[in-house]
């Protein structure tokens, strides 16, 4: 944790759970981002989450090497930038939140085609980074659609 790029890869430490360390990961990314509110729009912090990914496949890239293990279980920054991404186009309530949490990891954890193939052969910070956000991709348009068809679903 010393390393400024461990730092940020394992999510400010909560990427060092010993049990579900992406969720963890993925919880420290909700008051993260109701920090950004106070300063940013949600469609400025979907614009940040630009230079944050590229920070994130720099710190992965650092982090699995130090770790000798590509894809190490405690870098959960992808799952921080990703959740942020999510949350930008839900509405800022309970169930819009834990909605956005639960497909979110629905997908990350399941690695539908072709999540699972970039995991695998994608190397690097980059590969780390680019699963999760296709990802938040898919969550996104699974929660687009609830939000179409079902409007009042995530308003409380």
């Amino acid at each position: 944790m010393r390393h400024p790029a461990h730092f940020i890869a394992l999510g400010f430490g909560s990427g060092l759970a010993r049990q579900a360390p992406g969720t963890w990961g993925t919880l420290a990314g909700l008051p993260c981002y109701a920090l950004l509110l106070f300063w940013l729009t949600p469609v400025q912090i979907a614009w940040f989450c630009l230079p944050v990914f590229a920070l994130g496949v720099w710190a992965a890239d650092v982090t699995g090497k130090a770790l000798g293990v590509h894809d190490h279980g405690g870098i959960v920054i992808d799952e921080i930038v990703a959740i942020w991404l999510v949350l930008t186009i839900v509405p800022h309530s309970g169930s819009g939140w834990l909605a956005a949490f639960a497909v979110f990891r629905f997908f990350d954890i399941l690695k539908p085609w072709p999540i699972r193939a970039l995991d695998a052969h994608v190397p690097g910070g980059f590969g780390v980074m680019f699963d999760d956000l296709v990802a938040a991709l898919y969550a996104i348009a699974v929660l687009l659609g609830l939000m179409h068809f079902w409007p009042s679903l995530l308003r409380y």
